[in-house]
């Protein structure tokens, strides 16, 4: 699995072109406009003399990653690629169309990957005349750095194929996550709560962004706050991804999404990249005017963050209980693929199942609303006295 073919030349495209070339696989970048080609050649450029600033490599190893990318116009330049991954819009139709129009060129044993984040790998596949050959695979932003990869095996995909799929993905120096086909996979499925719950703390009036992010960085110790990690995605990508996810698990109430967040994307304030999103920021992408953390209470703090947590929690578990992914990978992939501080069912450990099922049925009381129901396999393990490491 040598030779890739990477369809999309923007932010993901670029950067897993950068994974598999400086893994030593012979690359080439796919994309309808030369100017989106041109400035994915500039970037890599870029992010190499920075590491060579850091003294990460040097001009030996900069000119060889380079040297094993390659900047094409047409996709039957694609066609003696082993393993093909399309990062192109997150649009079903679009990818369906590019899947069956890149089929008649490649061989019949190229892999044909998509890196969506959250559509159906059987729906794309399904576009295919060896739909076997498809499989998700999921970088993160920025594909470089972040470790995870989550490997998503449709149900019509080959078992060679997968296997392949996650060996050369293990050979790019990555940790694989395997996940089933379900919506938003393991990360976007887990983690909506982080968002969802925050900004539904916000709309009851409970506390302004500024304190709930300064409450789930200081007492949970998240790299980020939910408002703004929401405004360093981009209010849009952020929204349509909760959208899709709502939409396609059958409007779900534990997916809903929120009115702030659909004001926000629809006035424009994206976040960082418009200068203005929960936060104002200036030109250097620094918060203007941020509350002092020495403002906020630390009970409601704390309230704030076990709140958020047990929703986060019971998400995680519930997706152990429908099989979408082990244990393991769960926790592999909200600690590798969005820095989160511990893994969500082994902080369910330390917290305890009583405490776990407790909190999670208190809300369901005070709310009486389908959103706080309470995962079976926490009320079965709380029974049982079991956890799950």
């Amino acid at each position: 699995m040598n030779k890739i073919g990477i369809i999309g030349s923007g932010t993901m495209g670029s950067g897993i072109a950068q994974v598999a070339a400086t893994s030593g696989c012979k690359v080439k970048v796919y994309d309808t406009n030369q100017d989106a080609l041109n400035k994915s050649k500039v970037a890599l450029e870029k992010v190499l003399l920075r590491l060579i600033e850091k003294e990460r490599i040097d001009e030996t190893e900069k000119n060889r990653i380079q040297d094993n990318i390659s900047y094409v116009n047409s996709l039957k330049d694609l066609a003696d690629s082993n393993l093909t991954i399309e990062a192109i819009v997150e649009n079903l139709e679009i990818k369906k169309k590019v899947f069956s129009e890149l089929e008649s060129y490649v061989s019949a044993e190229t892999i044909i990957a998509s890196n969506t984040s959250s559509l159906s790998i059987a729906s794309i596949a399904s576009s295919l005349q060896k739909p076997e050959r498809c499989v998700g695979i999921h970088f993160f932003n920025p594909a470089p750095l972040m470790a995870l990869v989550e490997v998503i095996p449709a149900i019509q995909t080959s078992q060679k194929v997968f296997e392949k799929a996650v060996s050369t993905i293990k050979s790019w120096n990555k940790t694989v996550a395997v996940a089933k086909d379900t919506p938003g996979f393991i990360v976007n499925r887990v983690a909506r709560p982080y968002y969802g719950e925050s900004l539904r703390i916000y709309e009851e009036g409970i506390a302004d962004f500024a304190t709930i992010d300064w409450s789930l960085k200081t007492i949970g110790g998240f790299r980020m706050g939910p408002f703004e990690l929401m405004d360093f995605i981009g209010n849009d990508i952020n929204y349509t991804v909760t959208k899709t996810v709502f939409k396609t698990f059958y409007y779900d109430s534990r997916f809903r999404p929120s009115f702030t967040q659909q004001r926000l994307a629809e006035a424009g304030y994206l976040g960082r990249k418009t200068g203005k999103g929960y936060y104002d920021y200036d030109e250097n992408g620094r918060v203007i005017l941020n509350e002092s953390e020495e403002s906020h209470n630390s009970e409601l703090a704390e309230q704030i963050f076990n709140r958020v947590l047990v929703m986060l929690i019971n998400e995680a578990a519930d997706a152990l209980f429908l099989n979408i992914a082990s244990a393991e990978d769960i926790d592999k992939a909200m600690t590798k693929g969005v820095n989160y501080p511990k893994g969500l069912l082994a902080w369910a450990d330390e917290k305890g199942m009583d405490w776990c099922v407790d909190s999670i049925d208190e809300l369901y009381n005070e709310y009486h609303e389908e959103r706080y129901r309470c995962s079976p396999l926490l009320r079965k393990m709380k029974r049982e006295n079991k956890t799950f490491f």
